[in-house]
């Protein structure tokens, strides 16, 4: 790879004192860098300098959800550089970054596909939005003192009705994310399933459900409180979403697109569970 764009969390790297060091690092192994001049979670689609073959992330799993968010589409590899905690997704420590560098110019790496969700909201039988998701996408209360009313369906089929304070439908790699927190299964990141999750339902029987790439989950918010409108709302990884109100349905399923992750060394995914949760 001769060609890269940073985007850094200005808020971890303050000052871009490590953006700086890469980009002049990259330049001296005469590779081409930018640096994206503006911020990570900003809402808009990412303006990609034309021939770029590789975006660096530097910050934590957030930062390179809400630049994954933003590059939907684009295909463009993505190798994050940890400055958080987890780092899950930014999974290039500080003591690695040479070498990495170096192995990036002389393209000793691996791709790994992400798989992605797409969500529609519909009111009225009308869609009203739509999102993409790497990790998960969360519908919860809006309300922090209620529960709200659930209608899960798969394939058209009704599998389960219930009151909860939400509900979580995420992708394998969101599996150790809210997901995990929630009592749900944690799915390798290279598989193609997806999770539904129930958060706090008022049940016993109530569990999670491990769902194929092919399959469609509907999920409808219901009125259980007669003479008051309960609403929700939803979240695509973390990002500000849109209210839900009661009669709306929301449609989650594979997407087309995935993020193609950039892989720098050969680590079973049990040897990273057992190191970042254990």
């Amino acid at each position: 790879m001769k060609n890269f764009l940073i985007i850094p969390n200005r808020q971890k790297d303050t000052g871009l004192a490590l953006t700086s060091h890469i980009k002049d690092t990259l330049i001296g192994m005469g590779a081409e860098c930018h640096i994206y001049d503006g911020y990570y979670n900003d809402v808009s689609p990412i303006q990609v300098p034309k021939g770029t073959e590789c975006i660096l992330v530097i910050g934590g799993d957030g930062t390179i959800l809400a630049a994954a968010g933003r590059l939907v589409g684009q295909n463009i590899p993505l190798l994050g550089i940890n400055l958080g905690t987890l780092g899950f997704l930014a999974d290039v420590d500080l003591k690695e970054l040479p070498e990495t560098l170096r192995d990036l110019v002389d393209d000793k790496y691996e791709l790994e596909k992400r798989m992605m969700l797409r969500g529609e909201v519909y009111r009225n039988g009308e869609r009203s939005g739509a999102f993409t998701a790497l990790n998960d996408f969360v519908i919860s209360r809006r309300s922090f003192s209620r529960m709200i009313g659930l209608s899960i369906e798969i394939n058209d089929v009704l599998i389960e009705q219930y009151p909860a304070d939400g509900v979580i439908v995420c992708t394998p790699t969101g599996s150790t994310s809210y997901n995990l927190s929630a009592g749900g299964p944690i799915i390798n990141p290279t598989c193609k399933n997806f999770v539904v999750t129930p958060i706090c339902p008022h049940s016993l029987a109530i569990r999670s459900v491990v769902l194929a790439k092919s399959d469609v989950v509907t999920i409808t918010l219901e009125n259980i409180r007669h003479g008051q409108r309960e609403e929700a709302v939803i979240s695509p990884d973390g990002r500000e979403g849109v209210v839900l109100r009661p009669g709306d349905q929301v449609r989650i399923y594979k997407a087309e697109e995935s993020t193609p992750f950039i892989k720098m060394k050969e680590v079973s995914f049990v040897k990273i569970l057992k190191e970042k949760l254990l």
